[in-house]
Formats: structure tokens, sequence, C-alpha cells
């Protein structure tokens, strides 16, 4: 029988869809994120480090676990999953042929042919066809189709603009404001709506829904939390089948209604592969650029004899921008599995084991950082951190997020060089990205 049609499912015609919709989730939920949690918080209770670090989430007790992994060696062999928070083993894996994306689950026994069936039919980032989990040659194909956007020539055309549209939200903060909402989500989202073709009138909607699915990425999530991020998948599919309905009626001349229309070697883009393509270039544009507008501010703020170093040198301004992706990276992990056999730092790893790698704890890597828990804008080899990963599957956005970050910063502190942040911040209250859900300020 399948088990997308179980018997309990079975109800009248009236109320039957939506009731098979919340069985069939909360199946989904338990296996896929319920019975792994359980397992996970077992081994937390013993000292796994997967365990706390999973428990950890992004607040600041992050760095304990990674201290604790950092501790027990380059590779740690953990009870589901291998850790690393080395810099020359965790660039090793994201640019290793022998280790690559998707969810490692899919390939292994009843229970992930079970959660794979009752999967909701939405667009998820981590669900193919988006560039997150690909691989050549389909990764290939895409990704060439929307990096001419992303490149240095391209994003330097776009800097005019992003100090207009800086200036202008500037313009309006005045007394007591929130950064996040106010500023840091505005600027890159004002940026990449642009890009997409996305009318003024609907930014502040995709902001909202962009918010409302951040947690998609996170593992071990609550029956509530898993209900609300497929409530906001579901509403950002339908906006962008609406939306891109809409671009290829009325194209004009941005990324996306390119993509509408584009044919290569393979042929056009069908609805799946634009609405991923499209949802993950949204992403890349402004995800981690709120993230790091907002962690840069704080570490400013908190650290004024080197905002004084800017702006007694401005053309330092670009390196400040790289050891604010260092210190507190707006992504704190990845992971990459072994689709074969293979071994790693002298330690076999059979086909199908994930390696957890922990981007924030390479970063901090002692080998390669000196005194790597200091904030110092003129570190010389800041940019050598992994926040944007590395290899075939390095963020598309990177070029973009350095620009928007250099001209966001330097706005912000050229106009409010003497900013007071208020208590009451928060921390986003998911586990893969890093940033502030509030930054209350007096300006």
């Amino acid at each position: 029988m399948s088990l997308t049609h179980l018997p309990s499912l079975h109800r009248p015609a009236s109320h039957g869809a939506g009731v098979r919709h919340k069985a069939q989730s909360m199946l989904h939920w338990g296996l896929s994120q319920g019975l792994p949690n359980v397992v996970v918080k077992m081994a937390a209770r013993k000292g796994d480090l997967q365990g706390l670090l999973t428990q950890a989430g992004s607040g600041d007790e992050i760095w304990e676990v990674i201290d604790q992994v950092r501790a027990q060696g380059p590779l740690v062999k953990g009870r589901v999953t291998f850790i690393t928070a080395d810099h020359a083993v965790v660039s090793e894996v994201l640019t290793s042929k022998a280790f690559r994306t998707g969810n490692p689950l899919d390939r292994l026994g009843f229970l992930a042919t079970a959660s794979i069936r009752l999967r909701p039919d939405t667009m998820h980032p981590l669900v193919e066809p988006s560039l997150l989990v690909t691989e050549p040659p389909d990764h290939t194909r895409y990704r060439k189709l929307v990096t001419r956007v992303f490149t240095m020539r391209a994003v330097e055309k776009l800097r005019d603009r992003a100090e207009t549209v800086a200036r202008e939200l500037l313009d309006e903060l005045e007394g007591r404001v929130d950064l996040v909402e106010q500023y840091c989500s505005l600027l890159p989202v004002t940026l990449i709506s642009q890009i997409l073709g996305i009318p003024t009138s609907e930014r502040r909607n995709v902001l909202a829904m962009g918010s409302d699915i951040a947690a998609s990425l996170d593992f071990g999530l609550s029956w509530p939390e898993y209900r609300d991020v497929d409530a906001g998948l579901r509403r950002f599919d339908a906006w962008q089948e609406a939306h891109i309905e809409t671009l290829r009626k009325n194209p004009g001349d941005d990324l996306l209604s390119q993509l509408v229309h584009v044919q290569d070697e393979d042929g056009t883009l069908d609805m799946a592969e634009l609405k991923a393509t499209a949802g993950l270039v949204l992403a890349a544009g402004f995800e981690t650029t709120v993230n790091l507008l907002g962690n840069g501010i704080k570490l400013l703020h908190d650290n004024p004899e080197e905002l004084s170093k800017l702006q007694q040198d401005p053309a330092l301004w670009p390196n400040a921008v790289e050891e604010v992706l260092r210190i507190d990276p707006p992504v704190l992990l990845t992971a990459r599995f072994a689709p074969e056999p293979t071994t790693l730092e002298g330690q076999y790893i059979s086909a199908g084991l994930q390696v957890v790698v922990l981007l924030a704890g390479a970063n901090r890597d002692p080998h390669v950082f000196e005194d790597p828990t200091r904030f110092d804008v003129t570190r010389a080899n800041a940019r050598d951190h992994l926040s944007f990963s590395a290899g075939r599957h390095h963020c598309l956005g990177a070029a973009l997020a350095r620009m928007e970050g250099e001209v966001g910063l330097k706005s912000f502190f050229d106009r409010y060089p003497d900013v007071t942040l208020l208590p009451g911040a928060q921390r986003r209250p998911t586990r893969i990205l890093r940033g502030w859900r509030t930054l209350p300020a007096q300006v």
C-alpha cells in the first residue's frame, strides 16, 4: 500500500484533503525531524558532540562546543556523524570529489524511503533541484545560468544603487529603532528584488516569507517549528509561481525574466527548476547579508577601537567585512556525505556517512588565525575564512554580500558613529544561520 494513501487519511471530500495533508505532514515530521531529534537528544545526554552541537543552536554556547570538537582532534567520530572544526579538513571536505551534498538518509532504509514518499510537494532548499543539493552535471548547468549576475563586474555596477538605498534607509532612522527590521534587512532585500524583478510593493512580503522559511535548513525542528516552516514554504511556493507567470507574460530586464525565457543546450528551465533557482538566488542575495550587517554593527559597536581604525583609514573597510565574516559568520556549519567508502584524516568513512563541517570552527582555527577570538579589522589573512563554503558549492552571492556589507556598514557608521545599542537584542532561533533577530538602538 502507498504510504501516501493510508486508510486513516480517508475523510469526506469537504475536508479530506486538509486532514490528509496534516496527517502526512505529521508523519513526515516524525520520520525526518522528530525521531532523529530524539536520537540526538539521547546522544547529547551522553556527551556526544553532534548531539551537543544540535542542542546548542546558534547562540554563543556554540563556541564552547566547537572548542570541545577541536580539543578532540581534526576529525571526531560521533555516534551518528563525523565532525570537524579544523580549517584544513573542512577545506578538504568542501572541495573533494569524495564528498557530496544531499541528505544521506535518502539512501538508507525503510524509514528514509517512507520519509521521501511523505515529503511535502513544495520546493525545499534541501531537496533537488535546489542548487544546495544538486551535483554536476545539473549543478553546473543551473549555476552557469545565474553566475553572471554575481560576477565582480556585475556586482560593482550595483554599488551606486546600494549606496543610494543605504542613504535613503538611514534618512528614515530616528530615535529608538530596530536596526535589523529597519536597516539590515531592507538594504539587501531591495537590491536582490531589483535583480529578480520583484515590485517594491512586494519586498516586505518577500522579506517576511524569507524569515518564515529560514529554519528550513535546520535539523531537529519541533512540530510547531516544522508546521510554521511548511506553511512558509507553501506561501513562498505559491508566490513564486505567480511572480514567474507575471514575468513570463511581461518580462523585464531582470535576471529572473531572463531565466524564464532562456534557452540553453538542454532547453528551457521547467517550473520546478525556475522556482528552485530563483529561490536560492533570493536567499543567496539577502539572507547571509542581513546577518552580516547585524553581526558587523554589533561587533564594531562593542569594539570601538576597531571602529576608530576604520574611521582613520576607510581603505580598511573591505578587510573589516572579511573579519566580521570570519569571527561571526552568517552560516555556522554545513555537511557533506560520502557516496562511496573513503578515508579522511586516516579514518575510514563508510558509504552514506556524513561529515559535519563547522565553518565557524574553521574560521577560528589557531593554526591559521593568530589569536583567533580577537576581532581585528587589520588582520592580514582575514579573507582565509570559509564562511562562504568552498569548491563547487561556494556561495553564489559572496561577491554581492561583500559589497553590500562594505557599503552597508560604512554608510551606517559614517552617519551614526555614536550609535548606542540598547538592551533587548535577540539572536535568531535558527541553528544553521547565525544573526540577530532584533537589534534595538538609539540613533
